[in-house]
């Protein structure tokens, strides 16, 4: 493998395009395609997400897992912008602090904080 990257074909492109960058505050890689319906690939952290479409249904099954430094701060910070909340941040048992909202779609994001204590923040060398 030499490169790859999450690929999200939304009902409505720019709609879910606007909110990844505007909303969620992505930055954008690249962008591809014809003007009036270009691809934007975004940075996803260590990862990339392709938004282009459009989508024939509302993509299911698929939830996006985005480490944060204040889970609390950025939930509220789209709670406030209009982003739909599905749950509000909590410990999980396996000590990850998560909160969970919905892209226009309906896609999870999973809003993650790792501990400062937690092992996940500790070199396993």
């Amino acid at each position: 493998m030499l490169s790859s990257r999450v690929l999200l074909r939304p009902v409505d492109p720019a709609r879910s395009q606007a909110f990844y960058r505007d909303v969620l505050g992505l930055a954008v890689h690249r962008e591809f395609g014809p003007p009036e319906h270009p691809g934007m690939v975004f940075f996803l952290g260590n990862g990339l997400l392709e938004v282009s479409g459009p989508g024939d249904e509302v993509p299911c099954g698929m939830a996006l897992w985005l480490q944060v430094r204040d889970v609390a701060a950025e939930w509220e910070r789209l709670r406030a912008a209009g982003t739909t909340v599905l749950r509000e941040p909590r410990t999980e048992p396996w000590g990850l602090v998560e909160a969970w909202v919905a892209d226009p779609d309906g896609v999870r994001l999973v809003l993650v904080e790792v501990p400062a204590d937690h092992p996940l923040r500790r070199d396993q060398r």
